[in-house]
């Protein structure tokens, strides 16, 4: 078994440690979500939690980890007998990204309950977590039928397995800990509210606490049980204080005061349910305990603040999380004085996230053309030629609600919102034969297979005489997420300030979209002389909303190397994810400027997408009283429809995909 690096050798990320151990001493506190860029020792701290954890009482031979004290009477494994009991080590379960639903919550033997009436049941990763720790890394991008069930599981604290009227239940409680990296999408809001706790964090900027980083790494690779060794005081030392705080825990007294605070600050930054709240109560009696005291004192309520609500009061995927400190200080200031505050309080004994920390605030401004950072060089296009000016980067208009987008005719690609696709999930259209492990069981279909042979096989009893053979598997419609490109103009053209702040939000609102159906995300910009891919196709759909907030304009408009430019794109994404359809989304006036004829040469490179069966939709920028209905003439190429600003900033996108439909049938 891999030695696993020290909980305390962990250098820096107090808050990232403190989070982790609050939910040690109180697993009410509800998980942790740990945000941050690679290579942050996210999962490193979290591998080295379960370490720190005290031992946990089990029945012994119970697959689903009974407690002797109480055991489950719905138990698959029981009915247990009370008292008794063995001790085992916490349990840390990995769930997999690419993990099946089979393997989150359990597989059942479809057959032989069909022939024989028996439950046989292999349990999943829902029963190996209970009363222990449940880490999901890279949580950003699992599977949304994933994460109902994680949603339901953690709900209900039970898993229900449930086949063709076949049902098994076990408990299912336990410590939800995510990681993820921002840059690769955010989480679904249902999901994202479970966790109780978040942390945001980073690669230090200071050179010793970079080269001590280094130097443990290096040690620990070296030797990985000799380097735990020489922790091993310390981490005693942190799980008898993580004992001893448990302990304490039900003796903290959580003043009129302390209560106050936390719902005044909860209504101050107007988050939703009342969720928050109770997390914060929690969070600061855990704090109260970790600090060896039993009364929560403001500072234990502001630093539950801090974990408990960035990622609680954003409004869309597009609002960076974090907390107005100077706020939040001046609604415990106006809320505070009550007899639970004690001026000179003790702050505890010292020890790993002691001090606790505050995360950095993460609420400066974006986008504005005085205040935002410019893209890296190449990103608004090649530089200009002489005489070619270059505006600065307009704000993009409110996003509005856009109606569905879709790719004609039935994928088979990843689980999303969009397009219609063949799933795992959705409702049933057919049967066919199973390839491989039965999933979804088509009870008619494998019934009239069975029922001709019954006599073959010397049926004499009112049971049905199943063979492999006869198993059919439900097919199913669901749907599926698609990518969307992007292809801006940015030319002079387009500079109007008010004419692409227009386009900024029209392009923002589908984004916005993007982001709740669950698709992947590129952008490609064009103007001067080239065409850039400023956003490689991504799940990260806030990143892109960044890159085209500093999208800057000016210069001539090569409509053609967009066009490459982005069937490029398509081409080396389609070698990545080939079930994955494409959605090309091409904004602007159909002007095609710079180099010899221009325009047919756009039209041949619009001419490759209608070859490839791309679907595209082309979003007519084109104002003023004399229009050349250019951008309609190169949908015709692309073999998409076309659709003014106006009418798209109308609402009236619906039409769109019905003539994308009629066209390609």
């Amino acid at each position: 078994m891999t030695t696993p690096f020290p909980f305390t050798a962990v250098v820096g990320q107090d808050d990232l440690r403190l989070a982790l151990l609050l939910n040690a001493v109180s697993p009410a506190v509800g998980g942790v979500l740990v945000r941050g860029e690679k290579g942050t020792a996210k999962s490193t701290a979290v591998r080295a939690l379960s370490a720190l954890l005290p031992e946990v009482p089990v029945v012994p031979g119970c697959r689903f980890s009974c407690d002797p004290a109480s055991p489950d009477p719905g138990c698959p494994d029981g009915p247990h007998e009370a008292g008794g009991g063995a001790e085992r080590p916490a349990r840390m379960v990995e769930l997999p990204v690419g993990a099946s639903e089979d393997r989150l919550v359990g597989a059942l033997d479809i057959e032989r309950a069909l022939s024989e009436g028996v439950k046989a049941f292999e349990p999943g990763l829902l029963a190996d977590a209970h009363r222990g720790i449940l880490y999901v890394d890279e949580v950003n991008l699992l599977h949304d039928h994933l994460v109902d069930l994680l949603l339901d599981a953690a709900a209900m604290g039970a898993s229900y397995v449930e086949r063709e009227g076949v049902s098994v239940r076990h408990a299912a409680r336990f410590l939800l800990v995510g990681t993820m990296n921002p840059e690769e999408g955010e989480l679904r809001p249902q999901l994202l509210d479970r966790f109780g706790l978040t942390v945001e964090v980073a690669a230090s900027r200071e050179p010793d606490q970079r080269v001590e980083v280094v130097r443990r790494r290096l040690a620990y690779d070296d030797d990985p049980a000799g380097f735990a060794a020489r922790w091993a005081e310390e981490e005693a030392a942190v799980r008898a204080r993580i004992v001893a705080a448990r302990e304490l825990l039900p003796s903290v007294r959580l003043g009129d005061g302390a209560l106050r605070q936390i719902a005044a600050t909860c209504a101050a930054f107007e988050v939703d349910g009342m969720r928050a709240d109770i997390v914060m109560a929690r969070t600061a009696t855990a704090l109260a305990a970790w600090a060896g005291r039993t009364d929560v004192l403001a500072e234990d309520v502001r630093q539950a603040a801090l974990l408990a609500l960035p990622h609680r009061r954003r409004r869309n995927p597009f609002d960076a999380p974090g907390l107005d400190e100077d706020k939040l200080d001046e609604t415990l200031e106006e809320f505070g004085g009550s007899d639970d505050d004690d001026p000179d309080p003790d702050p505890g004994p010292d020890g790993p996230g002691g001090g606790g920390g505050q995360p950095e605030p993460d609420d400066a401004p974006q986008g504005d053309g005085d205040t935002a950072a410019r893209p890296e060089a190449g990103e608004g296009g090649q530089p200009q030629p002489s005489g070619a000016g270059e505006q600065s980067p307009a704000r993009a208009s409110e996003p509005f609600r856009t109606k569905v987008l879709s790719v004609p005719g039935i994928g088979e690609g990843a689980a999303g919102r969009r397009s219609r696709a063949r799933t795992e999930h959705g409702r049933t259209t057919g049967a066919r034969r199973p390839r491989g492990a039965l999933t979804k069981l088509h009870l008619a279909a494998t019934v009239q297979a069975a029922a001709p042979h019954q006599r073959a096989r010397g049926r004499s009893g009112p049971g049905l005489v199943v063979h492999r053979d006869d198993l059919r598997q439900a097919t199913r419609e669901g749907r599926e997420g698609n990518l969307v490109l992007f292809v801006v103009d940015a030319s002079g053209s387009m500079a109007a300030r008010q004419r692409m702040s227009a386009v900024k939000g029209a392009v923002l609102s589908l984004l916005l979209d993007a982001y709740q159906r669950r698709d992947k995300v590129g952008l490609v910009t064009f103007r001067g002389t080239d065409a850039d891919v400023a956003l490689p196709p991504t799940s990260s759909v806030d990143a892109a909303a960044a890159r085209l907030e500093t999208l800057p304009t000016g210069g001539r408009t090569p409509l053609a190397a967009g066009l490459l430019r982005a069937h490029d794109v398509l081409r080396v994404e389609r070698l990545r994810d080939p079930a994955r359809r494409p959605l090309v989304v091409l904004v602007t006036d159909g002007r095609a400027t710079g180099g010899p004829e221009p325009v047919a040469l756009a039209g041949r490179a619009a001419r490759l997408f209608a070859a490839d069966g791309v679907a595209s939709v082309v979003v007519d920028c084109e104002s003023g009283p004399v229009r050349l209905g250019l951008a309609g003439q190169l949908a015709g190429e692309l073999g998409g429809t076309a659709v003014t600003l106006d009418e798209l900033r109308a609402d009236s996108i619906a039409g769109l995909v019905k003539d994308v439909q009629r066209r390609a049938a």
